[in-house]
C-alpha cells in the first residue's frame, strides 16, 4: 500500500506540474494590458482602438481600451493604475508635468520621472467652439468669455487655461471656467448659454465634430487663430499655427480655418520585469510592421505618423527596449524652467491633480 500511496502521490504531483505549466504558456501567450485615452468620441480612443486591434494581437497582447478624461489622467493612470501599460498624452500636459518637477513639485516628480515615450503619434488641433451667432471670430476675443476647457484631468482643460494665460497674461477668472464633459458644454452652449466657447481637443476629424448634422452651422462655428495677433506671440513658443480642413468637417466647414495643435506622444513606464520587457518589445515590432495597415484601416490620423524617434526635450526619454526594436526594425526599411508652484493652488494645478 505505501508502494501504491507513493506511486499515486507521483502522478498527483505529475499533474499538478502539468496544470501549472499549461497555465504558464497559457499567461506568457497573452498579457492583458490596458491603455488610457480620453472620450469615447475623441480621436485618442479611436488610436487606441486601432492599436488594440491592428497591433497588440501580433504582440501576443489583449489591450483593453480605457476612455479617460485625458491626458492629465492618463499620466496618473500609466503610474498607478495596475494593468495600464500604455497612454496616449499630450505634449503640454507631459511637459507641464516636468516643469513643476523642476519647479520642486514633489509629487509631479515621483509622478513623470519614470514614464517614457514609445513614439511621437501626431499633431492634436484644438477646436474653440462657439454659437453661430456670437460676435467672436477669433481665438483673442475670447477674454471675457465663459469657457468650458473640459473635465479636470484632460488635456484640453489644461490647454484652455494655458493659452488664456499666455495670451491675456494671467489667470483666466473663476467666474468663466467650467469644466463639464464636453458634450453637456456644447449643450449649455446653445441651449441655456451659461458656456460661451467650448474647447475640443482631438486630432482631425474628430469624432464627436464630424458627427453633427448639416443643422449644426446654424447653432455652432468654429474660432480662427491669427499668428500675427500680438497675443499670439507667446502661445507660439508652446503651440503650433494648424489648418482644420473643412473636408474634415463637410457638415459644418467651407472653408479651411486655422487654429492651434499640440503634439500627441504613446507613452509608457520605465518597465524592467523580463516578461512585461519582451512584450513591449514585441508591441514595438508590430507597431513597425503594422504602420501601413493603421494607415489604410485606422483613423485617418494615422497618415500624419511618421515612424522616427526624434530628439526629444530636457526630462523626456525613450523607452530603451522600445526605442531599440523600432530602430533595428528601421534599419530594415527605407528612411522615411517654471517657477515652482505657490501654496495657491493655480487651475492648470489643479487640472493636473497636484492640489485640490
Amino acid at each position: 500500500n505505501k508502494g501504491g500511496n507513493k506511486m499515486l502521490t507521483r502522478l498527483a504531483g505529475a499533474l499538478v506540474a502539468l496544470v501549472m505549466t499549461a497555465h504558464g504558456s497559457a499567461a506568457l501567450a497573452e498579457a492583458e494590458y490596458k491603455i488610457a485615452t480620453a472620450s469615447e468620441k475623441g480621436t485618442y480612443f479611436a488610436i487606441g482602438n486601432d492599436l488594440a486591434k491592428l497591433v497588440a494581437p501580433q504582440a501576443n497582447i489583449k489591450l483593453e481600451v480605457l476612455p479617460t478624461a485625458g491626458s492629465a489622467e492618463n499620466v496618473k493612470l500609466l503610474r498607478y493604475e495596475p494593468g495600464v501599460k500604455f497612454a496616449i498624452v499630450q505634449a503640454d500636459v507631459y511637459q507641464a508635468f516636468i516643469d513643476r518637477a523642476v519647479g520642486g513639485n514633489a509629487e509631479a516628480g515621483t509622478i513623470i520621472r519614470p514614464l517614457r515615450v514609445i513614439l511621437p503619434l501626431y499633431d492634436t488641433e484644438i477646436h474653440f467652439i462657439v454659437r453661430a451667432d456670437s460676435e467672436m471670430n477669433y481665438l483673442h476675443d475670447i477674454k471675457d468669455a465663459k469657457i468650458n476647457g473640459g473635465l479636470i484631468g484632460s488635456g484640453a482643460a489644461l490647454i484652455t487655461h494655458t493659452v488664456y494665460r499666455m495670451m491675456f497674461n494671467g489667470p483666466m477668472p473663476e467666474a468663466n471656467a467650467s469644466y463639464l464633459a464636453m458634450e453637456e458644454a456644447l449643450v449649455k452652449l446653445v441651449t441655456d448659454k451659461t458656456v460661451d466657447v467650448v474647447t475640443v481637443a482631438a486630432g482631425q476629424p474628430s469624432p464627436l465634430v464630424a458627427n453633427m448634422k448639416p443643422e449644426a452651422q446654424k447653432l455652432i462655428k468654429l474660432l480662427k487663430f491669427d499668428p500675427n495677433h500680438p497675443s499670439s506671440k507667446v502661445p507660439l513658443t508652446t503651440y503650433k499655427p494648424a489648418t482644420i480642413r473643412a473636408s474634415s468637417y463637410p457638415n459644418l466647414l467651407t472653408e479651411d480655418l486655422t487654429t492651434i495643435s499640440v503634439g500627441a506622444f504613446l507613452v509608457t513606464y520605465d518597465y524592467y520585469l523580463k516578461d512585461t520587457v519582451r512584450h513591449m518589445v514585441q508591441f514595438a515590432r508590430s507597431l513597425c510592421e503594422n504602420v501601413p495597415t493603421l494607415q489604410n484601416q485606422g483613423h485617418s490620423k494615422w497618415r500624419d505618423v511618421e515612424l522616427a524617434l526624434p530628439k526629444l526635450g530636457p526630462g523626456w526619454d525613450y523607452y530603451p527596449a522600445t526605442a531599440r526594436e523600432i530602430q533595428k526594425c528601421l534599419a530594415g526599411k527605407p528612411t522615411t524652467r517654471t517657477r515652482p508652484l505657490s501654496k495657491h493652488c493655480s487651475p492648470e494645478g489643479r487640472i493636473l491633480g497636484l492640489c485640490e
